[in-house]
């Protein structure tokens, strides 16, 4: 940027580059709305207000005018899609930055991973904060693909890999001041580091705030979110795929802790991307729900840039980058067009030509990865009492309940009961074939026949499968193996659906609409097997989470997350 340049340019001494005319600016500083101009030079903001003189000029004709919007976190991961596909899904929406946690792909490839999804987002009109990774492996009580520690995530902060330090989920070593933790964030002093502490309390969380964590994702109700924005956490408002906080959460805004809340999607699937939206999603229902608008969009702009530091976006004002979303409805933003960094990128819900490249080169460290002991496999959980611990799934939580319930037993072994919902599931550690197979069962997916098997498994992505029999399920597990990677369905031993991810057996390579037919094909197969969840196979990837409680499976056994410590599958 040659700043004499754009001095000139806001004096009105020389042309901008771009005069956006007639628009109704929404002022997230001044909380109003301001008939102006925009004068746009390079890829800032030179002026606002009428007189300007420019090369091109567009005529919004009284169009609304917002700051682009800011994802807070998000695992683009989860979308299943590399970084240029998710791009032509939320730019169209109206986000022009993103930030970024790649602790889904550093589980599987590493530090590779991590420096994959930064390279190919660089040349990107969305603009991508990588965030490094905190906890990789997420706990002992796992297998993963990759050990980061505080040596490697410095390294790619000093290389610029990495702007922060991304969701320290290990909030009781935070809390119990383990070295490996604190190295880590000594590591990333005057930087984010934001948090992620699931009903975390009290003196515990006083600790946790100490260590220098300053957002939360993680809170499910009201209480618990206003006890953590009072201990000075930024707290980030979340509405995922299966983490659906957003209308218990709204209650919490009022006009005098609005400022500390800001909007993030976590993880998201294509056909919510694609169909409901990404933060513009939040940003309706907020409205939708009696927030005011320009507070409402102040939450998914400045507050995030004020968390993250990002003195340059947030904001439409001179000096910063011009990153603009044009709407017509002030209740309901749906943006028509959306500049990134003073160029038209999108317009009427596509990004327009030429701006993405189609095509990304996958090295081979971020490769297919499938390395399983297969004559170790094996489902057969022999009983040993009666009674068993059971994971029980709650319909748009990420928590889970510990449920007691009556096993049913055939032949000495403790099989799946449809009939009563419960269903079998195994996690197979697929980085190192070392032969692990952690075995349990599991409540609140509702299938009657078959498998459904992925290698998505937040967050060490081993290959989980949940079944109604131990054939389906190997049926299942096999034909993963065979992708080398991705999601399937099965029933008396055939494939009914599927999905390759190609890219650390967590991401297609495919445009994201093809992903989204592919992933609606496992869907409705899913719900004629049985399954009322909205999405079993996003589901299904948390259950092996064991830093969410209540009860998780992953392929070292059972882990009871309150206690951080594993528990028998039965019960005396």
């Amino acid at each position: 940027m040659d700043l004499s340049a754009l001095l000139a340019v806001a004096r009105g001494d020389a042309p901008a580059d771009l005069v956006l005319r007639n628009g109704r600016l929404v002022n997230v500083f001044s909380g109003q709305i301001e008939d102006a101009d925009i004068a746009i030079f390079q890829d800032r903001i030179a002026g606002i207000g009428p007189g300007y003189q420019s090369r091109e000029e567009v005529d919004l004709a009284g169009a609304y005018v917002a700051p682009g919007l800011i994802d807070a976190h998000v695992h683009i991961e989860s979308s299943l899609c590399i970084p240029p596909h998710f791009a032509h899904a939320v730019l169209p929406r109206g986000v022009t930055t993103v930030v970024t946690d790649p602790h889904e792909i550093a589980n599987v490839s590493g530090l590779a991973g991590i420096r994959f999804m930064a390279q190919s987002s660089r040349a990107l009109p969305l603009n991508v904060v990588v965030m490094a990774p905190s906890c990789v492996p997420a706990t002992h009580m796992e297998t993963n693909g990759a050990t980061l520690e505080a040596p490697e995530l410095a390294q790619l902060l000093a290389e610029g890999t990495v702007y922060g330090l991304a969701e320290v989920m290990n909030f009781p070593g935070t809390v119990q001041g383990d070295p490996g933790v604190l190295a880590k964030l000594e590591a990333f002093a005057g930087r984010p580091r934001d948090g992620h502490a699931p009903g975390l309390t009290g003196a515990a969380l006083n600790a946790y705030a100490a260590a220098g964590i300053g957002s939360e994702h993680e809170c499910t109700t009201v209480p618990e979110a206003e006890e953590k924005l009072a201990r000075g956490f930024y707290v980030f408002i979340r509405e995922a795929t299966n983490a659906h906080n957003l209308h218990p959460l709204l209650p919490l805004i009022t006009p005098a802790n609005h400022r500390r809340i800001c909007f993030c999607t976590d993880d998201r699937q294509p056909g919510d991307l694609l169909g409901q939206g990404s933060i513009d999603y939040m940003v309706r229902e907020a409205i939708a729900f009696g927030i005011d608008p320009v507070t409402a969009i102040r939450m998914a702009t400045l507050n995030t840039a004020e968390w993250f530091g990002f003195q340059d976006r947030g904001a439409i004002a001179p000096g910063r980058v011009a990153d603009l979303m044009v709407f017509d409805e002030l209740q309901a933003p749906q943006a028509r067009q959306v500049y990134a960094a003073g160029r038209l990128v999108a317009q009427d819900g596509q990004v327009l030509p030429g701006l993405i490249p189609a095509q990304v080169t996958i090295p081979p460290e971020v490769g297919a990865t499938v390395n399983v002991r297969w004559e170790s496999v094996d489902f057969r959980i022999p009983a040993r009492g009666h009674r068993i611990r059971v994971i029980g799934s709650l319909e748009d939580q990420l928590v889970t309940e510990e449920r007691i319930l009556e096993a049913r037993i055939l032949d000495g072994e403790a099989v799946a009961d449809p009939a009563r919902d419960i269903l079998k599931m195994a996690v197979i550690e697929r980085h190192k074939a070392s032969g692990a197979v952690g075995l349990g069962f599991i409540q609140g997916f509702g299938l009657k026949q078959g498998a459904i098997a992925g290698t998505v498994a937040h967050d060490h992505h081993n290959l989980v499968v949940i079944g109604v029999d131990d054939a389906s399920m190997m049926a299942a597990a096999r034909a993963v193996g065979d992708l080398g990677g991705g999601l399937v369905i099965v029933n008396d031993g055939q494939v009914l659906a599927s999905l390759p991810l190609p890219v650390a057996g967590l991401m297609s390579d495919r445009p994201v609409q093809e992903v989204r037919a592919a992933y609606e094909g496992l869907l409705d197969a899913a719900a004629e097997l049985g399954s009322t969840l909205h999405d079993p196979f996003m589901a299904m990837s948390f259950m092996a989470l064991e830093v969410i409680p209540k009860l998780k499976l992953t392929d070292q056994g059972l882990v009871d997350v309150e206690k951080f410590d594993f528990v028998d599958l039965f019960v005396e």
